[in-house]
């Protein structure tokens, strides 16, 4: 791969990781909690494979292969690290709405 399709992929994948990660969210939201999860195993699916690339070039620079580093490179680190916080941020979120749900569900607020 070249470096603009590694960046441009890990941009991809991060990209759908976090957005399928507010899918997961908004379905918790709505009490849907199986299928708040199976979105959850989607995103990472998605957040591995870009994951995966970044540790691929950490391991080639460990090696001493310099990898080129421009703004768009900058970008694509950018998006994973929102997208590790969104993945993250977003399976709490989704413990804290079963949390409300169940609470509504005894009565207890």
């Amino acid at each position: 791969m070249s470096s603009e399709e590694i960046i441009f992929t890990i941009i991809t994948e991060a990209g759908n990781a976090k957005g399928i990660a507010f899918e997961a969210l908004g379905l918790a939201r709505e009490g849907k909690f199986e299928e708040a999860e199976a979105k959850l195993k989607e995103c990472n699916q998605f957040f591995h494979k870009a994951h995966d690339i970044q540790t691929e070039l950490i391991t080639k620079e460990a090696q001493g292969e310099k990898t080129e580093v421009g703004i768009l490179m900058v970008h694509a680190q950018d998006h994973l690290a929102t997208a590790t916080l969104t993945k993250d941020l977003v399976t709490e979120m989704i413990k804290m709405q079963k949390e409300i749900h169940d609470l509504r569900k005894a009565g207890d607020c």
